[in-house]
Parts: structure tokens; C-alpha cells; sequence
């Protein structure tokens, strides 16, 4: 019979607080910056405990960047440059990331596109290279564009099947109805099968120069290195000196310019932020469900209220604990899903409310939110309502800060919104300051929810729903 020696416990001497703070010190994340002598911004934050790297190659352009006849055109671009490079096939692209564990993604946004490595820190030359080759060197062969606009419909009518998915572009079409802002990132099926291979590589040509793109690095590396890496592989094609000095000064300018190059006539988009409409409508479509999009115009992602609107958000509808969840779902038992969501631009911004209920439901859905959004508006937030939702909110930021990917979206982010580094404490910090005079100042002045916009989508009954929206 097998016998266990009795294991000797040891009582363990405390350490010096000043020996667990040294140790906590060395592992801060260090930032630094560098722009490239042909334009490309590095950025990166070194783990030094972490085994992993996150890179991300972005280009500041996406669907409000494309011109009437180029919907859908951001997104199409970032699908085609996985297809072939000038060394790599679409094979070669992905089996080189994945041969040692990593991934590759990439996904386009209203107003930039990403392309995302994660693996491990021994592999950062090897992201650089496939994302630098990706981004910088795509072939565009005219059969890969016809065979990946057929990927693209199906993505399209793929989305179209999710209505809950679906009644937010449809509602982003309506408030924005003079801005390419308000467009589907996807484009329509006739624009997509419109395109043809010209139009695909002037747009690569205009919008992917190094002026428009941001490297950022998080996790086990060392600034220097990527620096290295990032001149050896991710090498753009590069506008002359005076067009590069030009597109630089029409950055910094706060002048409106007049027409000019698309190139600049794209940097000036921010000076004419589009003027939200308001519209209440109704699609119908056959589903279970009838989805209800409620919303209104709010702050931008530079707006010196953000922290405030972040709280006010997270206590209408932003978890279990929420107002909306709370009196819709677990007093009334009207909906399975309930949420509230900030959305921000660098220039504009909106509040949206979503519900998924019965269609004999929706009215009282609707009557319930807006009686909630009447109520915030009327009478504020409590201290301690204050106090729990600046928790939650501080909170969700340091769990977000565990993980590199979070990070290197968040340097990226933070470089094109406001040109500088803010670390995790000064966010939190940020967020510390919000009180309930700055709150209700917010509340006052930028919470407008008097008479929101409203889509309804499903299996409406014929009845005069849209005349009964008006009323509300």
C-alpha cells in the first residue's frame, strides 16, 4: 500500500509592502510612439509578463470615407487583399498564422478598417510581415474580385436573415440620410456586383497610404524591434513629398478647404458632421419577433462628457441591473433581450435603445422605454445609482485592460480620436471625476431624448402602426 509523507507547513514571512509595489511596477505596461519616415505611425505598449503579441495594422478609412458610387467598397477591399499578394496565396496567407498558433482577422468599421494578428511573442516578425504583405501588397487579380463579390452577397443576404442585425443599418440609413455615414458597411448586392477591379485598386491606391495607417503593437516586446520589423515588411506605397506635405497640412488645418483631391476632400470630412433626421417607420417583415430600435443624436467620442454619458448609458440599459432590464424584462416579462448603447463617431454620436418582443407586446414595450427616458430626463440619477454604475463602468475598463487585443485596439483608437496615449489610470481617472453635478449637466444639456427616432421590424399587423408612433 502506498504511503504519503506528511507535507511540513511553513509559516510564510510577509513581505515588505514596498517589495510587492517594486514587483507590481515592473510589469506596468510602457508606451512609446514613433512615426516612420514614410509617414506610418508605431505605436506600442510593452507586457513584459505576457507571452503573447497583438498587432494591428489600421487604415483611418472605412464607409463614410467612400464616394456615391463606392458602397460597400471599404469592406470589399478588406476581404480581397486576404485572396492573393504579390508572395503569398490565399492558402499561404493563412496557413503561415495558424502553422504556429496564431490568428489572423480583420474587419472594417464606419470610419477605419483593422487587420489583427494575435500570437506569440517569439512570432511578432512573422505578424508584421503577413499583415505588411496583406495590407501594402495585394494583388486584386480580376478572377478573385468576381469570386469573392459572390462571398460578399451571401454575406449580405446572411445578414439580411438577422433582423435583430438588420434593423440597425436600416436605422443608420434613416438618421443619416445625407451622409455616406449612413450607408451598410456591406453595400447593396447591386453595388457589390457593380464593382469592378479599376475601382478596387484606386481605391487601395488613394486611401491605403502611410498617412492613413497606424501600427500598434501590445504585449512581450521590445519598441526598438518593432521598429525594425515594421520598416523591413509594412512599406506602402508613398505619395510624393508634396502631396504627403499637403494631405499633413490639411490635417492640421482647422479651415474648411474647398474641393481638391479626394485624398484631402477625405481628411475634410470631420469639418461637416452630418445632421441626424428624424423619422418614425415601420418594416414589416415575417419573424417571430417584432425588433424595436429606438434612438436619438448624442455625443461624439471626443465630447468632454463621454464618462458621464457612459455612466447614464450603463444605468438605462446597459446590464441586468439596468432600468430598462429590470422594469421590461424582470417586472413585466415583455422581452428576452433589452439593452441600451452608446455609439460615437469622431464628430457625432447616438443613444440607441433595442427590444425583441411579441408583436401584442410592442406597444407597451415602447410606452415603458419611453416613460423611462422621460423619467431620466425629468429627474436624474441618485447618488448611489451614481456610485454602482461608476463601479460597473471602472470595472468593465481594468478587466478590458487584461487583454493585449483590448489594448492595441485601444492605442489605435486613442491615436486617431486624439492624437496622444491615455493610459488605463487615466481613463479610470476620468471616470473617477464624473459627479453627480457633471452627470446631471450631461443629463441637461446632451441627453435628448424628447422625441427619438423609432424603427419597428417584423410581423406587424396592418393597423395604422406608424400614425400610432407619432403620438408617442
Amino acid at each position: 500500500m502506498a504511503t504519503s509523507k506528511k507535507k511540513k507547513v511553513t509559516k510564510k514571512r510577509a513581505q515588505p509592502s514596498g517589495e510587492r509595489v517594486s514587483r507590481f511596477l515592473v510589469s506596468t505596461p510602457k508606451f512609446e510612439r514613433t512615426v516612420l519616415d514614410n509617414g506610418i505611425t508605431v505605436v506600442t505598449e510593452a507586457h513584459p509578463m505576457n507571452r503573447a503579441v497583438s498587432c494591428g495594422l489600421w487604415v483611418e478609412r472605412g464607409t463614410r470615407h467612400e464616394q456615391p458610387n463606392e458602397a460597400g467598397l471599404a469592406h470589399f477591399v478588406e476581404h480581397l487583399v486576404f485572396k492573393r499578394t504579390k508572395k503569398r496565396s490565399a492558402y499561404m496567407i493563412s496557413r503561415d498564422m495558424e502553422a504556429v498558433g496564431g490568428d489572423l482577422n480583420a474587419y472594417t468599421s464606419r470610419e477605419n478598417t483593422a487587420f489583427v494578428t494575435h500570437a506569440l511573442c517569439e512570432h511578432v516578425g512573422l505578424s508584421l510581415d503577413i499583415l505588411g504583405d496583406l495590407v501594402c501588397a495585394p494583388s486584386f487579380v480580376e478572377g478573385d474580385v468576381e469570386k469573392e463579390k459572390q462571398v460578399v452577397v451571401q454575406e449580405i443576404h446572411m445578414a439580411e436573415d438577422q433582423l435583430e442585425d438588420t434593423i440597425f443599418d436600416k436605422f443608420f440609413e434613416q438618421f443619416y440620410p445625407t451622409s455616406a455615414l449612413g450607408k451598410p458597411i456591406l453595400g447593396s448586392v447591386a453595388s457589390i456586383e457593380g464593382m469592378k477591379r479599376s475601382t478596387v485598386v484606386d481605391f487601395h491606391r488613394r486611401q491605403y497610404t502611410a498617412e492613413n495607417m497606424i501600427l500598434s503593437v501590445t504585449g512581450n516586446i521590445r519598441h526598438a524591434e518593432v521598429i525594425a520589423l515594421a520598416e523591413k515588411f509594412v512599406r506602402p506605397a508613398a505619395k510624393s513629398a508634396s502631396k504627403r506635405a499637403a494631405t499633413k497640412m490639411a490635417r492640421r488645418s482647422e479651415l474648411k478647404p474647398g474641393p481638391s483631391s479626394p485624398e484631402v476632400l477625405s481628411d475634410s470630412i470631420l469639418l461637416s458632421p452630418p445632421t441626424p433626421a428624424r423619422f418614425r417607420e415601420v418594416i414589416r417583415r415575417p419573424s417571430e419577433q417584432v425588433h424595436i430600435l429606438i434612438g436619438y443624436p448624442s455625443i461624439n467620442f471626443r465630447d468632454p462628457h463621454r464618462f458621464e454619458a457612459m455612466v447614464a448609458n450603463t444605468l438605462l440599459g446597459g446590464g441586468m441591473t439596468s432600468r430598462l432590464y429590470q422594469k421590461v424584462r424582470e417586472d413585466r416579462g415583455l422581452v428576452y433581450s433589452i439593452f441600451s448603447q452608446l455609439t460615437t463617431f469622431a464628430d457625432v454620436g447616438m443613444e440607441t435603445i433595442y427590444a425583441g418582443t411579441e408583436a401584442k407586446n410592442a406597444p407597451e414595450v415602447i410606452e415603458i422605454i419611453m416613460k423611462e427616458l422621460r423619467r431620466l430626463k425629468k429627474n436624474g440619477i441618485r447618488r448611489s445609482d451614481l456610485d454602482l454604475f461608476k463601479t460597473q463602468v471602472k470595472g468593465s475598463i481594468l478587466l478590458g485592460a487584461d487583454d493585449i487585443e483590448n489594448r492595441m485596439n485601444s492605442l489605435a483608437v486613442n491615436e486617431m480620436m486624439f492624437g496622444r496615449y491615455r493610459s488605463v489610470d487615466e481613463v479610470v481617472r476620468d471616470v473617477e471625476k464624473v459627479t453627480l453635478d457633471s452627470v446631471h449637466d450631461y443629463i441637461e444639456s446632451k441627453f435628448l431624448p424628447d422625441d427619438p427616432s423609432m424603427l419597428l421590424m417584423g410581423a406587424l399587423p396592418e393597423a395604422p402602426t406608424r400614425k400610432w408612433l407619432e403620438t408617442l
